[in-house]
């Protein structure tokens, strides 16, 4: 694959070069006002006049003075727009010889009796001003039927990866907003995979700030890197949407819907979809929402700094099986969901319900190699899972202004988890020359249901006597409640010592409840005209209560293990109170402040509920916590930022108590309560820049982290069995260390852009096996590759390459040291034939390499596509794809960790065939009441 890349990107940069001599000009000007006066920094671009398509673009200087060189010698149109002036435009027809200089150029003062006509009739492909780069949807050609992702691939500065991931200027696009209004709440894909490009008629990035400068009225300097799609009015008139229905080889179907109506103060939208094609459509962070992190959308509701903030401790409820990717296996998936916005000035609700649903079957084959300070053994794992996962996610959001000095926000968040799953394994050990050690086979079975809630009410108060002076309270309220029945039934035949020998039948039946309050306070006062003082105090108190019944089950007697079964219940009560200064002046913000923080654990713990003798633990811990942050805007799109701050977890409750859980023979756990808690010393700092001129980006930042009190987890393993033994100890000295540099830049622009990044990764990480230390010293490095290809909108290529380097070496038992190289290569071409036909081809071609253990594998995955648009206004399109046309889709993995390299292999769905048939709504007609309301 390398052979064939590298000389694509010659090529291609060869190309470029080529197209830049011969038969050329430059074309030069000035920007001025009507009175001739200099209008610097002006934005200058160049159209063709045939379709308005972009050619170039740029800044004038401070001089006003702009310049384009090695032009094509044929007629452009040239606009030029500036912030309070009728946009500039005029046709150009080179000159005789290398220059053609336009001199002057007088732009009039745009008055606000033309404001309308001249944004109907004037409008520039972009604009810039600031820190905003606003593109006209209009000026970048897509297919028909396209998504908005495939527009945002057209944009110059912003890229799309496979994933649907999102960067603008260099930086991760955090927030996608539709019309300045959340679509699904803040899931950045939900809006730009399910709504058609043609809907769009602007797209504005800009830094906006974060949810917690919003909430507490401090502008912290911090910036989240947010994109707009702003509709077109034919757009808010009625109702859009998209209909897919595809059949395929080997009984494969798939359907999805979605339906969008919108007006200046309204947002509905539906999306639903069923398919068997592992297309889950579930993020990654569900199962973070699930657990509550992110319920409130910035950090938990507590005021002020970071350092030493509390985000929840362990997580004692259930939660659905998200342990497969969701592209391995096998999986039957079907969603749906709502989302409803209303927004005025002062009053703005957004809501949604989301349901997903998911049948998986997956297989795993694992190799793992362990380490011990003078012997290794391997572990084979061969299992199979299946299970149903439902996922209902309703939420709401309220914000209203009560009047200029007052305001509220009441966010409410629900996860309603349901499901089962089936597990079998065949397990085994051996040690040196394939001598067997022991052996398990194992059958088990699950049953769950959770609920999971948090809400939150937020108040804030500005002084109506002095600038600045804020109040802010907020209160919340989460449950997390779950029950799970699990039926554990394995044979374990131990070869050295066959008194182990065990044949485990039991019910488990665990009931587990939470219920945690919150409340924060926050107030600031400005007391000089640069400073800003902020104290905050944040409190919460937790109640956690766990009922674990386990039964031995021999025929139809279920009999209780009292070993096993146990009841606990624990209150974690925190305080933190704090204090900051914040210097804020001329784009510089600096903060250091300082919080004292208490934990508070009391828990107590037995057999039954109903027990007369609890074992109790009681402890307290008290830390100071320090914090420093900066944040430097240094004008032109420039930003610098650093911060210094220490973290600090109490022990789990689990890892506090004293007993021992055998209920896996092979891999028994115990409790430590003499644990402190953890804490990890924190410090990043970046720089990055964005020049909207030649829209080149860099960005750079460097990290570091030093742990003391870790808790990690002691393996004791018995030489003779290879029976392992964990128990949660503290040690000291581990840290990481790295950065992550990157950079874009157009080579010709809108035509080829390139970028690149590095990333270095290292870390020493230590852990107790047999007693003995062992120092896990890991290096990485990762490199990656970027090239955009969009010569016209009848091709496009997009390109990118990504090498990791993982260098490992161990402290004990040397001869294990390994370096674990893994790449991918990704391609992504589209192609427009004539009578509407396209053609899209996707390859992902990935390579595993570990000479240590003789692994090398490499994974070719090709899709292609061929379409043709059909029906009246071109609002059909008939598509035929063939995925994975090598059928080599295999999950693949490799990794270590303290004393031991994992190999993982994953059936999972290959090779096949799919036709599709779309159809666009669009423009349905339908009435619009004068009030804004719906249908």
């Amino acid at each position: 694959m390398k052979k064939i890349l590298l000389p694509l990107f010659l090529s291609l940069l060869c190309l470029s070069a080529l197209a830049q001599t011969g038969g050329r000009f430059t074309l030069r000007g000035v920007v001025a006002d009507s009175a001739g006066a200099i209008l610097p920094e002006a934005t200058v671009m160049l159209l063709l006049p045939k379709d308005s398509s972009l050619v170039n673009f740029g800044r004038a200087s401070k001089d006003g003075t702009f310049e384009f060189r090695n032009l094509k010698r044929v007629s452009y149109l040239l606009k030029i727009s500036y912030v309070g002036f009728i946009p500039y435009q005029e046709d150009v027809n080179p000159k005789d010889g290398e220059v053609t200089d336009l001199g002057k150029l007088k732009m009039k003062v745009l008055q606000k009796e033309l404001y309308e006509v001249v944004i109907k009739t004037a409008r520039a492909p972009l604009s810039i001003r600031g820190d905003t780069v606003e593109f006209d949807a209009r000026a970048f050609k897509v297919p028909p039927g396209s998504s908005v992702e495939d527009l945002l691939r057209k944009l110059p500065g912003v890229q799309v990866d496979a994933d649907g991931n999102i960067r603008a200027q260099g930086e991760e696009i955090k927030r996608v907003t539709v019309d300045g209004k959340r679509f699904f709440g803040d899931d950045p894909k939900m809006a730009t995979k399910n709504l058609p490009a043609e809907a769009i008629n602007k797209v504005q990035v800009f830094n906006g700030k974060t949810e917690q400068a919003k909430a507490t009225g401090i502008d912290d300097g911090k910036r989240e890197k947010t994109l707009n799609l702003e509709l077109k009015d034919s757009h808010k008139k009625g109702g859009f949407g998209k209909a897919v229905a595809g059949v395929g080889n080997e009984s494969r179907v798939e359907g999805k819907v979605s339906y969008n109506r919108f007006n200046d103060k309204q947002q509905f939208a539906l999306l639903g979809f069923g398919n068997n094609t592992n297309q889950s459509g579930v993020a990654r962070n569900d199962y973070q929402d699930f657990k509550g992190s992110q319920s409130f959308n910035w950090d938990d509701g507590d005021f002020g700094f970071s350092s030493g903030r509390y985000y929840g401790g362990d997580d004692i409820a259930l939660s659905p099986n998200w342990g497969n990717n969701p592209a391995e296996g096998f999986t039957k998936n079907w969603a749906g969901g709502l989302n409803y916005n209303y927004d005025t000035k002062k009053t703005k609700l957004s809501t949604s319900y989301f349901y997903t649903q998911t049948n998986s079957r997956v297989g795993v084959q694992s190799t793992t190699q362990n380490f011990l300070s003078n012997d290794s053994y391997i572990t084979r794992d061969n299992n199979f899972t299946q299970g149903f996962a439902g996922n209902h996610r309703p939420a709401l959001r309220f914000e209203k202004e009560i009047d200029s000095l007052n305001s509220i926000v009441l966010i409410s968040n629900s996860r309603i988890n349901l499901g089962d799953t089936r597990y079998e394994a065949v397990q085994s050990s051996v040690r040196g020359e394939n001598v067997p050690v022991n052996s398990a086979t194992v059958n088990n079975f699950s049953d769950y249901n959770s609920f999971a809630m948090a809400n939150l009410l937020m108040y804030r108060h500005k002084s109506g006597k002095k600038k600045g002076r804020n109040f802010a309270v907020s209160l919340s309220y989460n449950l997390n409640n779950a029950d799970e029945d699990r039926r554990l039934n394995s044979v374990n035949v131990f070869n050295q010592d066959s008194a182990r020998n065990s044949v485990i039948n039991q019910l488990n039946q665990t009931q587990s409840d939470r219920g945690n309050f919150k409340g924060s306070l926050s107030f600031v006062e400005p007391f000089a005209k640069k400073f800003t003082w902020e104290t905050f105090y944040n409190y919460s108190l937790r109640k956690d209560k766990v009922d674990r019944d386990v039964f031995d089950t021999e025929g139809t007697v279920e009999k209780v293990n009292t070993f096993l079964t146990r009841y606990y219940s624990n209150d974690f009560t925190y305080n933190r109170l704090g204090t900051s200064v914040r210097y804020s002046h001329n784009g510089l913000n600096l903060s250091v402040g300082v919080a004292g923080l208490q934990f508070d654990l009391k828990g107590k713990f037995a057999t039954d509920q109903a027990a007369g003798n609890f074992t109790r633990i009681n402890r307290t811990f008290f830390s100071l916590v320090p914090n420093v942050g900066l944040n430097y805007d240094l004008k032109n799109n420039r930003y610098l930022y650093a911060e210094y701050g220490l973290s600090v977890r109490e022990p789990s409750i689990t890892d506090l108590q004293p007993i021992v859980d055998n209920s896996n023979p092979l891999y028994i756990t115990e409790g430590n309560p003499d644990l402190l808690p953890s804490s990890t010393h924190n410090f990043y700092g970046g720089y990055q820049m964005f020049n909207p001129a030649s829209f080149t980006s860099f960005y750079g930042n460097v990290y570091y982290n030093y742990n003391e009190n870790q808790i990690v987890y002691n393996r004791s393993i018995d030489t003779e069995t290879l029976v392992t033994t964990t128990k949660p100890m503290n040690v000291s000295g581990s840290d990481s260390y790295g950065g992550y540099f990157g950079a874009g830049l157009p080579v010709i622009k809108t035509k080829l852009t390139v970028g690149g990044n590095v990333g270095l990764n290292f870390s020493n990480s230590i852990a107790y096996v047999n007693e003995v230390k062992n120092e896990t010293d890991t290096k990485g490095y990762n490199l990656g590759a970027r090239l955009d290809f969009t010569p016209s909108d009848a091709f496009t290529l997009y390109t990118n390459a990504n090498w990791n380097i993982n260098d490992t070496k161990y402290s004990i038992n040397t001869n294990q040291d390994q370096t674990i190289i893994n790449s991918n290569y990704n391609a992504d071409l589209n192609v427009k034939m004539p009578k509407e036909i396209f053609f899209n081809a996707r390859l992902n071609f990935r390579t595993y390499k570990n000479n240590q253990f003789g692994f090398n594998q490499k994974q070719p995955i090709l899709n292609l596509s061929v379409y043709k648009l059909i029906l009246k206004n071109k609002k059909g399109e008939i598509r035929l794809t063939a995925y994975d046309v090598f059928k080599k889709n295999l999950g693949i993995s490799q990794f270590t960790n303290q004393n031991f390299y994992t190999e993982r292999r994953v059936s999972t769905l290959s090779r096949y065939f799919m036709l599709t048939f779309t159809y666009n709504m669009r423009g349905m007609s339908a009435s619009v009441k004068r009030n804004g309301g719906f249908f």
